[in-house]
């Protein structure tokens, strides 16, 4: 299995990119957001994987976090869902999007993914809502995996031929660090997991460059007792 691949990239197209590791060329499918944050053509890239084989298919599909791999597999396993659908989803939203609309309850911003109807966005709400706070909780970019153990991984032999992808740029997101951060001081003070991440995406959702602390009390304050 395949979890991580570090090359040069050769060429991108509308869906998909080519990466060039040891000079084998491997063909990853990502969703447009990832496809967006990638480096242009020629430049080192690490992406986390994802393998799929089937007796007439295989594939690789493309993710800059351990969150949006994680949700890309949860959103699978939804009845309906399939990569192509996933990737749509997570290109609209992103992780942190996605993470947020199912913690709500928010089928409509599921739905507003290409090919999504409204049964199936319900669906995907349905059954991952009780997934939610574990993928909040999840941290880190490939550039965070770079010098640790972890994930297989398919690496470039030669340092020097093939440069280190730019760190700056694959650093997790502050809000994502701050969501997770807050997750689990709520957790700590007792809450549920899933009303622990209904309040904090809620309050993420209102201050969306909050801080820590201030996801902390405003979560707090969503989650007091009402009257």
């Amino acid at each position: 299995m395949i979890g991580k691949l570090t090359g040069r990239l050769d060429y991108r197209a509308q869906d998909h990119v080519l990466i060039d590791v040891r000079g084998v060329g491997y063909i990853v499918y990502c969703s447009d957001r990832t496809l967006a944050a990638l480096p242009g053509t020629g430049e080192a890239v690490a992406l986390y994987t994802d393998m799929v084989v089937r007796e007439d298919l295989m594939q690789l599909y493309g993710f800059t976090s351990l969150a949006e791999k994680e949700w890309h597999r949860l959103l699978c396993s939804v009845q309906g869902v399939g990569a192509k659908v996933s990737l749509a989803i997570l290109g609209a939203l992103g992780p942190d999007g996605v993470s947020r609309a199912i913690a709500l309850g928010d089928w409509a911003s599921v739905k507003a993914a290409k090919g999504v109807g409204p049964k199936t966005a319900q669906r995907i709400v349905l059954d991952l809502k009780d997934k939610a706070p574990g993928v909040m909780a999840m941290g880190g970019t490939v550039a965070d995996a770079m010098d640790g153990p972890g994930l297989e991984v398919v690496e470039a032999a030669e340092p020097a031929a093939v440069p280190a992808p730019n760190k700056k740029a694959a650093k997790p997101s502050g809000a994502a660090a701050a969501s997770a951060a807050a997750l689990s001081a709520l957790a700590h003070l007792g809450y549920r997991p899933s009303d622990a991440a209904a309040g904090v995406a809620e309050a993420a959702a209102g201050e969306p460059d909050a801080g820590e602390p201030v996801l902390i009390r405003a979560a707090l304050r969503l989650l007091a007792p009402k009257g």
